[in-house]
């Protein structure tokens, strides 16, 4: 074997398995598996996952904080309009260096895909051209797929849908949208129906930012809902954020929810971003504005969380940490019961992979040996301690890695250092 790795801790609760990889897949897991590899990593009872992955980002602004000033609000408004000011500025060679660092980061982390919304409504299509090139430089270590996103309105803009069509000719792989962003109802509405049906006209995923609002009267998932069961895209269409269903009435969701299940269409909710944007408006009480996480989950809906911004107009803080993500959305949703901590891990990792379509992923023989080995017991733990990257493997080589977290204490009778891990 090219390497095996001992005394895993699977996801499932399983202990004490050896994982075997040769040629870049897993071909064994088992207890005390009668192998030999080149590299043999005693782990020690170490949680062993396949990778983070993140559903929504963008990876065009990441890193770009105070340029070309800070947003001083805070707002979801005035991050626009920062955007708006920087993208006179951008080159590619400052696009594929923000990205590329982000993308260290990001491996270090143990994330290893994730899904990019990229704005098309530059004629330039600046950081499309940019984003395409880091695909190419990171694919041998990191999945990385992208999303064509007219951020300034499809309708609203008068060269996004043309700018759209062109980036995906040009090779960016997911078809997006901002319907609540139109300057009306009906033509958020008709660009949702224009975009799915471009996407099922060229066969496409489709991946809108949806109903990003305090508005319960913003409904646009429900005619993404529609389109995507009318043009038979089940399986293949994600409503990212859907922050106004946490203000809708709850008559009105009992009909919406098991509409997005008959049609397959999965939800991305970003915990870190939207309790930070949403419910501004708000005294008190004030709304925590994600999106109904757990009703969705109970409705047999998919949900992935995004971290979608990193030190950008949008976000001053983030460092490409997953289990931040999970951690907030555990908080914030109050899915503090066992499966549902559970789900929120899955969140990051298999739900999210299973929305991007990615090939191969998994713990299971066959799938590639793309794992990462963090320093805790399970996922519950791994969340809360938001637990140190102890290796990252990526098609059977380790790519990253990091101590275990722990401090040396000098204290009378107590021990001398301390990993934060419940004694067992």
């Amino acid at each position: 074997m090219d390497l095996i790795l001992r005394n895993a801790t699977l996801p499932d609760g399983g202990q004490q398995a050896d994982i075997a990889i040769e040629a870049g897949r897993i071909v064994a897991i088992g207890p005390a598996l009668n192998l030999k590899g080149v590299q043999e990593i005693d782990i020690a009872g170490d949680l062993v996952t396949p990778p983070f992955v993140d559903a929504h980002f963008h990876m065009d602004a990441t890193l770009s904080y105070g340029l070309p000033r800070v947003n001083a609000s805070g707002t979801l408004l005035e991050g626009i309009a920062l955007w708006g000011e920087l993208k006179p500025e951008l080159t590619q060679q400052a696009l594929v260096g923000r990205a590329l660092q982000y993308c260290d980061w990001a491996v270090a982390r143990g994330l290893l895909a994730i899904r990019s919304h990229v704005d098309v409504c530059d004629d330039r299509l600046l950081a499309v051209e940019a984003l395409l090139h880091v695909k190419k430089l990171v694919a041998p270590y990191l999945d990385l797929q992208l999303v064509a996103f007219p951020q300034d309105g499809l309708l609203r803009s008068p060269t996004a849908f043309a700018n759209l069509q062109r980036a995906i000719a040009m090779g960016v792989d997911v078809v997006g949208g901002i319907p609540h962003f139109e300057r009306t109802m009906a033509e958020g509405a008709e660009s949702v129906r224009l975009l799915c049906e471009f996407a099922a006209e060229n066969g496409l995923r489709v991946d809108m930012h949806c109903d990003e609002s305090d508005d319960p009267m913003s409904r646009h998932i429900e005619t993404l809902a529609y389109h995507a069961q009318r043009l038979g895209l089940q399986g293949r269409v994600a409503g990212s954020h859907l922050t106004s269903m946490h203000s809708m009435d709850n008559y009105y969701v009992s009909k919406l929810l098991p509409l997005i299940r008959e049609a397959g269409v999965a939800a991305i909710a970003n915990p870190l971003i939207n309790i930070t944007l949403q419910g501004r408006h708000d005294t008190y009480p004030k709304r925590r504005g994600m999106t109904r996480v757990p009703e969705l989950l109970a409705a047999g809906i998919d949900v992935a969380f995004g971290h979608d911004c990193v030190m950008d107009p949008w976000y001053s803080l983030g460092s490409g940490d997953m289990l931040e993500v999970a951690h907030m959305g555990l908080h914030v949703a109050q899915m503090t019961g066992q499966e549902a901590m559970r789900s929120c891990f899955r969140a990051v990792t298999e739900t999210p992979a299973r929305i991007l379509g990615l090939e191969g992923y998994g713990l299971q023989v066959g799938c590639h040996a793309d794992l990462v080995v963090l320093d805790a017991g399970d996922p519950i733990e791994a969340i809360r301690l938001r637990a140190a990257r102890r290796f990252v493997i990526r098609r059977g080589v380790v790519i990253s890695q990091a101590p275990p977290a722990h401090a040396q204490l000098n204290l009378p009778g107590r021990p001398g250092k301390v990993d934060f891990r419940l004694a067992k």
